[in-house]
């Protein structure tokens, strides 16, 4: 047997080639190895065939049968394939809603094996859209006929569940036997746990409910503990990193940073900037999370730690994730400077050639204190005279690749990052794990929660009369559409569409803007100074205008297809308006009935917590929902779920620090297997 067959491309499986791997590779399989972690994601309960003629109406049942009559029929918006089904104690229907193509693939006398419940259509019994399997002529129809538990798998169109089903019968016997444990033996013994290729096997071939749960939490374990010994390895070896410089704060620094600012610091910024400026006062380099609801005035924290960096001749760098906030940003400390001796510089990608040019040279010769910019501080071609502070403005809206390339220029530095998207617990310990975490748990004194409301079609027309009362009365709109241009695939406004049909519509008269990520950093520039000078009254945007921006006299938001956003993102949203002395409104429009949809959306009329909110999305959307999965950095969890996860997560945190207490790099013989395994599940973070 090959060593390597977990590594072996996909493609060259059996029933695969060229054309699947792509879909495959959709899935995030591209390796045998990554087909066994692909695992159902549900499984359906086949139950052992019974004669047509036991069949009971209301129960799900299993029947073989031979196929009769074969008809399609078209009915109002709908179409369906019926089929005759009998044995020899009694026929049935079968009935497909929307299935042409069945009409091509089933055929008179071909042996099918259905599964569904089963109802009552006048006098026939009748399956709706039951599961269903040909037989072959050859094959005895009642072998081995018993319950059977069938998984399913997330699939592609191109790559039904069954077809990933019949590559998994190819290479599964082979593949396990290639897995290897790499748990510990204590570990394995104390929790009970079946071997790792064991539980491979019994997720993708289940035997009983009972071995799939035992399966699955060993798999979910092994998730878990990996992750928690990739981050402490992690956080021990950026504090064997060179030493950074302590950045010491002074009565004298304090109070000539505090004259800077245009506000009275609020309890809870002060206590957070204590927590800061104890950290980076120590040699040993800070990494830090800063985060607090929208609004709570995590800027003004930065700017502080900023401050007291340049007050020790430290330079500072605060990476933004689009040009419009790091733009904002660089303003926002310029005018809070005015007058001082503090050189501030902004680099972005779309600069003038003699700009990047003079600002590469006052970053290295050390003229500049303090830059801001977006991913272009991390090219190359960046050289520092002597950065000490790092400082991330929303971390996870910036790619896993790019992060791990700051974190690697940042080695011997402080290192801050900020997010404005609370992060409940469960995940704070899997995405922050290696941060010491600082929360501004309340908003400045004055600061209104904006009022929501969900807004059904029927309500809609009447909403739109009374934004144009508002913009007629001097206040600013932003109005968000989920797609840039019109989808062929989804029916979804687009703002492109609806920006215009807004000029000629409902708010004709009044000035209209457009902005998204495709425009050019000069328009999107201009058409946010516009909006914020004026000079445009209504903004129709994508949820580019999510993070940071600030313009003080928009009061309200219109989001469109609010049930297509999630609940973080929507609570993001709404923190754009009421910044000023307005209150702000936010009206969610859907024209989604879903119970679930409804029920989500209900959490932000009801609550402006945004810990509560994430704490939502956590449990209705998952982790990848709230940050981002693919900018992220969370591991995409195979198993765990981390809504469920609690005590298994607990288990591996506490076994984790165990590990690592004797063996912080996990460099000794008896840890090689579980290196190789935390290194193997967590690349990037490894480097």
């Amino acid at each position: 047997m090959p060593s390597d067959l977990l590594s072996q491309p996909i493609m060259y499986t059996k029933g695969v080639g060229p054309r699947r791997a792509a879909e495959f590779k959709s899935l995030g399989v591209r390796t045998v190895g990554d087909l066994l972690e692909h695992l159902p994601f549900r499984y359906e309960l086949l139950p052992k065939s019974k004669p047509i003629g036991e069949v009971e109406i209301d129960e799900v049942a299993t029947v073989v049968g031979s196929v009769g009559r074969v008809r399609a029929t078209q009915g109002y918006q709908r179409s369906s394939v019926l089929i005759d089904v009998v044995d020899g104690t009694g026929s049935c229907r079968a009935r497909w809603f929307n299935a042409p193509y069945l009409r091509d693939r089933l055929g008179h006398g071909q042996i099918i094996r259905l599964t569904g419940k089963a109802i009552e259509d006048k006098r026939w019994v009748q399956f709706v859209n039951p599961t269903f399997e040909i037989l072959p002529d050859d094959v005895d129809p009642l072998a081995d006929d018993t319950d059977a538990l069938v998984p399913v798998y997330s699939a592609t169109k191109a790559l039904p569940p069954k077809q990933i089903a019949k590559v998994m019968d190819a290479v599964l016997p082979l593949a396990v036997a290639a897995i290897r444990d790499f748990l510990p033996d204590e570990l394995v013994k104390r929790y009970k746990l079946i071997p790792r290729a064991d539980a491979i096997r019994e997720l993708h071939r289940p035997t009983t409910l009972d071995k799939v749960h035992a399966a699955r939490e060993r798999l979910a374990y092994d998730e878990l503990l990996l992750m928690q010994l990739a981050i402490r390895v992690r956080r021990h070896r950026m504090r064997q990193a060179d030493d950074a410089p302590p950045i010491v704060t002074t009565p004298k620094i304090d109070e000539r940073i505090r004259a800077r600012l245009p506000f009275e610091l609020t309890a809870a910024q002060r206590k957070a900037i204590a927590e800061i400026v104890a950290d980076m006062s120590q040699s040993r380099p800070m990494t830090r999370l800063l985060q607090g609801d929208v609004g709570c005035g995590k800027t003004a924290v930065a700017i502080y730690a900023a401050l007291t960096a340049v007050a020790n001749r430290i330079q500072v760098t605060i990476l933004a994730p689009t040009e419009i906030l790091a733009r904002q940003t660089h303003d926002k400390i310029a005018r809070y400077l005015k007058g001082s001796r503090v050189k501030v510089g902004l680099l972005v990608g779309q600069m003038r050639a003699s700009e990047r040019k003079a600002m590469l040279a006052g970053l290295a010769n050390g003229e500049i204190d303090i830059a801001i910019g977006t991913h272009a501080l991390l090219e190359d071609d960046v050289k520092w005279s002597r950065l000490g502070l790092v400082i991330i403005d929303e971390q996870h809206r910036f790619g896993v690749a790019q992060r791990t390339a700051l974190r690697l220029k940042s080695r011997g530095h402080h290192y801050l990052v900020m997010t404005a998207t609370p992060i409940p617990r469960t995940l704070a310990m899997t995405v922050y794990g290696d941060f010491e975490v600082t929360t501004i748990d309340a908003l400045p004194a004055g600061r209104k929660p904006v009022e929501t409301k969900i807004v059904p079609p029927n309500m809609q027309a009447a909403c739109w009369t009374f934004v144009r009362k508002r913009v007629a009365a001097g206040e600013r709109v932003f109005v968000v559409y989920p797609l840039v241009e019109e989808s062929e695939t989804l029916d979804l406004k687009d703002a492109v569409a609806q920006a215009e049909a807004l000029r000629s519509g409902e708010l004709r008269g009044f000035e209209v803007g457009l902005l998204h990520g495709r425009m050019k950093s000069d328009e999107k520039l201009s058409t946010m100074n516009a909006f914020r000078d004026g000079r445009i009254q209504v903004l129709v945007s994508t949820t580019v205008v999510e993070v940071g921006v600030d313009v003080p006299e928009a009061t309200m938001l219109i989001v469109e297809h609010a049930e297509r956003f999630g609940l973080a993102q929507l609570h993001q949203l709404r923190g754009r308006v009421g910044r000023g002395n307005k209150p702000g409104m936010c009206l969610l429009f859907t024209d989604s009935n879903s119970k679930k949809a409804q029920t989500r959306l209900k959490v932000l009329r009801e609550t402006s917590d945004g810990f509560k909110i994430a704490e939502a999305d956590l449990d209705l959307r998952g982790p990848g929902e709230i940050v981002g999965t693919r900018q992220s950095g969370i591991p995409v969890f195979r198993a765990a779920d981390l809504t469920k996860d609690d005590a298994l997560l607990k288990a591996a945190i506490k076994d984790a620090d165990a590990i690592t207490k004797d063996d912080p790099d996990l460099a000794k013989p008896a840890n090689k297997k579980l290196l190789k395994a935390v290194e193997e599940a967590h690349p990037l973070a490894m480097k």
